[in-house]
């Protein structure tokens, strides 16, 4: 699946790399546009330096996938607990995996 927009700094050298590699994709350069993308990679991150790194790739995947899982649940992303207020859309996802468990 090829991204129809790529958020980055304003480095020089992004702009040749994108053009060649993603053309038809809009490369968004509006200072602080990356902040929400940088917010949630801080999540991770703070999450991971008590772990002191990931020493897999297997690790390191399963790590990344249930970040992704549990940051798209919170937002809303899956019918999982949709019903439920923000506030409690997680715990309520989690009692309804339990009672399909």
């Amino acid at each position: 699946m090829t991204p129809s927009e790529v958020v980055t700094d304003a480095a020089a050298v992004y702009p040749g790399v994108l053009d060649e590699l993603i053309p038809s994709a809009w490369h968004h350069v509006e200072q602080y546009a990356n902040n929400p993308f940088e917010a949630d990679h801080s999540r991770l991150k703070h999450r991971l330096r008590p772990m002191r790194g990931l020493r897999t790739d297997h690790t390191a995947q399963v790590s990344i996938a249930g970040h992704a899982f549990m940051q798209n649940l919170r937002r809303g992303h899956y019918e999982l607990a949709a019903d439920a207020p923000p506030a409690l859309r997680i715990a309520a996802a989690f009692t309804e995996l339990a009672q399909a468990i």
